[in-house]
Formats: C-alpha cells, sequence, structure tokens
C-alpha cells in the first residue's frame, strides 16, 4: 500500500506542474507580440542561443543598440539571436508606438535583429518570459532598468543575465555568447 500511495502521490505531482499556469519547459515555448504585427515565436529560434534585452528608445543606455547590432551581426552565422523587447516599465523611457520606436531604431542604429512589440517587464503585469526568466535565475535577476540582457542557451535553458552597466561588447558577455554557442 505505500508504494501505491506514494506512485499515486508522485502521479498527482507531475500532473500539477503540468497544469501550472505559466509552467514552462523552454523559452522556446513563449511568444511575444512582433513589432510588425503578430506573433514572435521563440520556436522559431529553437536550437539556437538567445540574447533577450529589454529596450528603450529614450535611456541613457539606448546607445547599447550599436553594440547589440554588432553582436547580432557578428555572431548571427553562428546561430545567436539577439531580440530586441522593448518596455516602457523604466521612468516612461518608451513612449513611442510600435512604429515610432520600429522607425527610432532603424533610423538612428540600423537595427535589423528581430524586436517585440512593447511589453511590460517588470511586476504584475510582466510577460510571462520575463517572469519565468526571473523564477528560473532568481529575484536578483528581475530587470532593474533598460537594458537588462538575458542569456539563454541552445536548449532554450537560462544561462545567466547582465545589468544595465554591462556593454554588449563586454568581454563576458562576448565570452558567455561564444561558451553558448553550438559547437
Amino acid at each position: 500500500m505505500n508504494i501505491l500511495l506514494r506512485y499515486a502521490v508522485l502521479c498527482c505531482l507531475g500532473f500539477l506542474a503540468l497544469a501550472t499556469p505559466g509552467h514552462t519547459g523552454s523559452a522556446y515555448d513563449f511568444t511575444l507580440p512582433a513589432i510588425d504585427g503578430g506573433e514572435l515565436d521563440l520556436k522559431a529560434y529553437q536550437g539556437r542561443p538567445l540574447l533577450l534585452v529589454n529596450t528603450a528608445s529614450q535611456c541613457g543606455f539606448t546607445p547599447q543598440y550599436d553594440g547589440l547590432q554588432a553582436l547580432w551581426t557578428t555572431y548571427k552565422e553562428r546561430g545567436l539571436v539577439v531580440i530586441g523587447v522593448p518596455s516602457n516599465d523604466f521612468g516612461n523611457q518608451e513612449p513611442g508606438s510600435r512604429d515610432e520606436i520600429k522607425e527610432f531604431c532603424s533610423v538612428n542604429f540600423n537595427i535589423d535583429f528581430p524586436m517585440s512589440d512593447k511589453v511590460s517587464v517588470r511586476g504584475e503585469n510582466a510577460h510571462p518570459l520575463y517572469k519565468w526568466l526571473v523564477s528560473e535565475l532568481g529575484a536578483s535577476a528581475r530587470p532593474r532598468w533598460n537594458f537588462y540582457k538575458y542569456l539563454i542557451d541552445a536548449e532554450g535553458q537560462p544561462v545567466t543575465y547582465f545589468s544595465s552597466m554591462t556593454r554588449p561588447n563586454a568581454s563576458k558577455i562576448t565570452e558567455a555568447v561564444n561558451a553558448a554557442l553550438p559547437r
């Protein structure tokens, strides 16, 4: 009887884990609203590492777009996908519409990496992907400002995060990206 009881408990726990809202196995299970409309399905990048960055057009860190574009240009052929995620969560520094954000990024930084539409990245209204990242990496990974960077490996698992202060061309980012790239 003890073995049957244990089996029943394990089965129930497994069912609850699968039924829990927001439960997911990898970043590839998420979608973001695309800046061009429709959905940006991260499953399309399965098997490739992702660098997810919450961005803003009117921030002191906005020049980091240049470094993000350079990372994308340097590493995309080896598999890295840089994804910009505009957010107005910090200081109302991304007030524009999706068209205004897209034009700003194109005209000022020649951005051609994938971008989502504007979403919330913190608090109760945070996009489920950001809630998942914090649950996987811990409370200290919660974005505290614009241009927080999250590295996700080729299996869709979060590896690490970098604060706004860490520039995209910093050696700790390029070393982590190189380690995450498929061999």
